[in-house]
């Protein structure tokens, strides 16, 4: 451990999945030892390149693109791109001397891991999700560290190397979700706020913030299915920004009451306080968060996402009886049917929210921040 201020890198992006808990392990490194210098690395032209001066880091952008899996023009920049950012990589290995090199995921972490590793530094990568991402996978054998979301990732990490720390969520989040459990002050102040009636069931529906479209047509079938007014059941239904004037045009015209559509929810943590059952994506950093709130929880993974990873993440809950997973070609065929079975089953409730309470990890990113520094002084395996 060096006796001046620890020098850290951070690499990756491309989505708020692996923004999010690049922040998170930012923080919690300058909470245990605040003197600590961190620089970003990112990939031009993706969302870090903003959000991260936004919390105050400085980041320097690669010129790295992912390589399309159909024919593309693009592809043919792809080694360009590759080897300009691996040079560059070097550069600001040299230029920053870190003590410490840690990789997200995203395009942006296989550049910068892999040069820091050949340069002698330790690395750490965080993978959120049950199952990998590319890059990471091609780092596994450079890296000395692997702090895994999810657990049952031997199939491609060297299974000395891992170590389930869960998902980092930054302290505000967290301190906010802690007490997303159904108390009843915070529940009423969150029913106050979203317009939404107390002493009645809400079922919250989170498609993402660009939303699902699945999603909402079962939010529509299960409005036009009478179920809202045979159970007194409210939705809070985040539809997406794409999808907001669409269905806040016909949840006007279809007049239910107990219809609450928004584009985005600007404050989960009181949407999760005033629900009484949530139906989600199955993102990692969703999940991370529905951990923390413990509700009796639908999970509709999206079949959109690389290598159907949010199937694996919603899996590793559902094996451990923390929720009810649905699979995104039978959700508006099925929302009604799950949603009347909790509703009518107050046990399997108790049961689904006991259980996915205790895949709560919010000490996540302070056990990341373990692993780093424990790197910091163990001699890196030979390759």
């Amino acid at each position: 451990m060096p006796d001046r201020p620890l020098r850290v890198l951070i690499s990756g992006g491309g989505t708020g999945g692996h923004i999010h808990p690049a922040l998170a392990i930012a923080e919690a490194l300058q909470a245990r030892k605040p003197d600590t210098v961190i620089e970003f690395v990112g990939a031009r032209g993706r969302m870090e390149m903003d959000r991260v001066p936004a919390a105050g880091h400085t980041i320097t952008g690669l010129p790295i693109t992912g390589f399309d899996r159909r024919l593309s023009t693009r592809n043919l920049l792809f080694p360009f791109r590759l080897l300009r950012s691996l040079w560059m990589s070097r550069r600001i290995v040299r230029r920053f001397r870190p003590d410490v090199a840690i990789g997200v995921g995203g395009f942006a972490s296989g550049p910068l891991l892999w040069a820091a590793a050949k340069a002698g530094i330790p690395t750490v990568i965080q993978e959120q999700n049950g199952f990998p991402g590319i890059t990471n996978r091609l780092l596994a054998r450079h890296v000395d560290r692997v702090c895994a979301g999810f657990p049952g990732l031997e199939r491609w990490f060297p299974a000395d190397k891992i170590i389930e720390t869960g998902n980092p969520l930054r302290k505000g989040l967290i301190d906010r979700l802690g007490h997303a459990s159904g108390v009843d002050r915070s529940e009423r102040e969150a029913r106050r706020h979203f317009g939404l009636a107390e002493g009645r069931p809400v079922l919250l529906v989170l498609g993402g913030s660009l939303g699902a479209a699945s999603m909402n047509r079962a939010v529509r079938a299960l409005a036009e299915s009478g179920l809202l007014a045979e159970k007194g059941l409210q939705v809070l239904w985040q539809c997406g920004g794409r999808y907001a004037d669409e269905h806040t045009a016909w949840t006007t015209a279809h007049g239910d009451p107990d219809l609450h559509v928004t584009g985005f929810i600007d404050r989960m943590d009181l949407a999760y306080d005033a629900a009484s059952i949530i139906a989600s994506r199955a993102g990692a950093m969703s999940i991370a968060e529905l951990g923390l709130v413990g509700k009796p929880t639908l999970l509709v993974p999206s079949p959109h996402v690389t290598e159907d990873h949010q199937t694996k993440n919603a899996l590793s809950v559902v094996d451990r009886g923390g929720a009810v997973l649905i699979p995104d070609n039978r959700i508006v065929d099925t929302l009604g049917t799950e949603v009347r079975s909790l509703l009518d089953d107050a046990e399997t409730c108790t049961a689904l929210s006991d259980a996915l309470a205790k895949t709560a990890r919010p000490d996540a990113a302070d056990r990341v921040v373990d692993q780093v520094l424990s790197a910091l002084s163990t001699p890196s395996p030979a390759e």
